[in-house]
């Protein structure tokens, strides 16, 4: 079973017609040495998980490690074909279904807005992730357009942090994720709210 496993990992590359980025849920323990992301990213497919910075101990000494803002959250970047023989092997590895939807309809995400996503947050020193369910109306401000500079042409609201000089934008992949990136205050074009 292990070698059919290691043999569906080796031919991880997809063709290039029909990818679409699967949501995936990642069901090992937090302090697996080898996580789904990691192993599907070793087998050769394309995969996003949006990291943050912690601090742990180990050996006795306090170190930053990345770690995923949401554990068992991944996205995987390839055709259903590819990747139905990774999860039917991998107990620990499962497809997030639509709620409401279609029988064993799995969860994808629009190609253009995952790229817009990981563009937005990959190139930025420290985005701020946030759930879903902790945005909330008094954390976003006006809505803007960047004009200029590496975001030029992304639309979104201003996220509003009591105290603080920066401005971020707030950019959401729909019912999933969102993450704040800053944003030079010269770039920034306000809309009106209509």
């Amino acid at each position: 079973m292990a070698s059919e496993v290691e043999a569906d990992l080796a031919g991880g590359a997809a063709p290039a017609e029909g990818l679409l980025w699967f949501v995936m849920r990642d069901l090992k323990r937090p302090n697996a040495k080898v996580p789904a992301y990691c192993q599907l990213q070793q087998a050769g497919f394309e995969i996003f998980t949006p990291m943050t910075t912690r601090i742990a101990i180990r050996g006795g000494r306090r170190v930053r490690e990345q770690v995923p803002f949401v554990r068992d959250l991944l996205f995987v970047h390839t055709t259903r074909e590819s990747l139905d023989p990774i999860v039917s092997h991998t107990a620990t590895l499962q497809y997030r279904y639509v709620k409401g939807g279609r029988y064993c309809e799995a969860m994808t995400v629009r190609e253009a807005e995952m790229e817009r996503f990981i563009f937005a947050v990959s190139g930025m020193e420290r985005p701020r992730f946030y759930k879903i369910e902790e945005i909330t109306p008094s954390l976003y401000g006006r809505r803007i357009r960047i004009v200029g500079g590496r975001l030029d042409g992304y639309e979104g609201r201003l996220v509003t942090t009591r105290g603080s000089r920066t401005r971020r934008l707030l950019i959401t992949l729909e019912g999933l994720l969102a993450a704040d990136v800053e944003v030079q205050p010269e770039y920034i074009r306000f809309l009106s709210d209509e």
